[in-house]
């Protein structure tokens, strides 16, 4: 098992959304016909229904990133802040995609990962954004070579949609040189 860390004030707000989904009630029907107290755990203080409606929204969100994940679980413990995901990834960029989807959402400050890899490979690095980076300036630090950016840019779709669109505290996938 990898622990990850990440900037906990930055990224998407999948946790925030999926708790108040659970605080406003069931989206289907059969939902409605369980006892209000059954209902009522998912109150927004951490309890089961919570760390079940996080941790399915964020396997949600990698599933939506089309990364090839069996058996993918994800649960997220609200008091630390931490998602801990498992299954087997595809390969090791796919692994390293899933930890980033997990660890690029507003409240997560860790990821543990039990993620396993059909087809191994060489790890990759990360980088948290600062103020006035760019991918250009990224690839020059880690690469040499400022045209590579590119590179990064592929290496961090399909969550990044334009390489202009990175903010500082995000974390980024640094493939290893090629």
């Amino acid at each position: 098992m990898s622990v990850w860390s990440f900037v906990k004030d930055a990224g998407e707000r999948i946790v925030e959304n999926a708790k108040a989904a659970a605080r406003f009630g069931p989206a289907d029907k059969s939902e409605t016909a369980k006892p209000a107290a059954e209902r009522s755990k998912g109150n927004g203080n951490g309890g089961d229904a919570d760390r079940k409606s996080a941790g399915d929204a964020i396997a949600d969100y990698i599933r939506a990133q089309k990364l090839d994940v069996e058996n993918l679980k994800v649960t997220f413990d609200a008091p630390s802040s931490t998602v801990h995901v498992s299954g087997t990834a595809k390969d090791q960029a796919t692994k390293e995609k899933v930890i980033l989807c997990c660890g690029n959402i507003t409240g997560v400050e860790k990821v543990t990962d039990d993620l396993a890899v059909r087809e191994s490979a060489p790890a990759g690095q990360y980088h948290t954004v600062v103020s006035g980076d760019t991918l250009s300036a990224i690839a020059k630090k880690y690469y040499g070579d400022a045209s590579k950016y590119p590179e990064i840019f592929e290496a961090n779709k399909p969550m990044l949609k334009h390489p202009d669109k990175i903010y500082p505290g995000q974390s980024l996938r640094i493939p290893p040189r090629g």
